[in-house]
């Protein structure tokens, strides 16, 4: 055989070889093998973080699996400096109003919404099964608003149902508190009114946006005056978003979290 064909298959073998042990190290669930997660589980990674996302509309410029794509990626952050931890799939269908009629976000296609009961039982299946399984520390993070009351809700009606057991939900307020409301304070630092910041597909969303995955947001899209921008869905003005001030939010928002989650682990021992 060729030296230049030999070379080739050794150097193919030996990428394949990384590429399963880097999916076998893997922080999440989706990447491992249920013997895997046996192991990791008996290893003491008895943690597991419950990702709550969202499909919904961000305007023109964002696509509709911002949610669902930011909360994967900052989870598996907070698991690897928690250590730990593994990371659930993504929960992408939650509630966002009213169908038919629609409302809200509702109105603009590609939103997805659910019932909330349907969304609290599909919330608690996960928790039991997860609990099931050995884990002992089962973590609640959303990336949108309009859900968190509901997290907090399906964690203290589990937490009183397993009061006897060592198994606990944790609802992490703080991971959308750190989004909403420090990652806005730092942005006012640099200067940044609450006008362009906004709340919904502003400087601060679009900016997260673009530091975790910028793939998924249009540039040319973005509308030049603020009257455009809320018809079509934005409450602020994405116009001076950047990578780098999104690596603000997410740096505040992982070491919040972290922070949070283990201040809950030490509250319950």
């Amino acid at each position: 055989m060729p030296r230049a064909i030999v070379a080739a298959c050794s150097l193919w073998f030996v990428l394949s070889a990384q590429s399963v042990w880097a999916r076998a190290d893997s922080v999440f669930l989706d990447d491992l093998t249920w013997t895997e997660v046996r192991d990791d589980v008996h290893a003491g990674k008895t943690t597991i973080i419950i990702p709550v996302g969202g499909t919904e509309q961000s305007g023109p410029h964002m696509a509709l699996g911002k949610h669902n794509v930011r909360v994967k990626a900052l989870a598996g952050k907070i698991a690897a400096s928690l250590g730990n931890a593994l990371v659930a799939p993504v929960l992408a269908y939650v509630p966002e109003g009213p169908i038919a009629p629609p409302a809200g976000h509702m109105r603009f296609p590609g939103t997805i919404s659910v019932p909330d009961d349907a969304f609290r039982s599909l919330l608690e299946g996960a928790a039991r099964s997860f609990r099931q399984h050995g884990f002992v520390d089962i973590v609640l993070i959303g990336d949108h608003g309009g859900y968190q009351a509901q997290l907090k809700t399906v964690a203290t009606r589990l937490n009183h149902e397993w009061a006897a057991t060592s198994a606990r939900v944790h609802f992490i307020g703080d991971y959308y508190k750190a989004a909403e409301v420090d990652y806005d304070q730092a942005l006012r630092a640099k200067g940044f009114t609450d006008a362009q910041i906004g709340i919904h597909a502003g400087l601060a969303d679009t900016s997260l946006m673009m530091a975790i995955d910028a793939s998924l947001v249009r540039p040319n899209a973005i509308a030049s005056d603020a009257r455009d921008a809320k018809a079509a869905g934005v409450t602020g003005d994405p116009r001076g978003s950047s990578a780098a001030l999104g690596q603000l939010g997410v740096d505040l928002i992982v070491s919040r979290t972290v922070t949070a989650i283990r201040a809950a682990q030490s509250a319950r021992r």
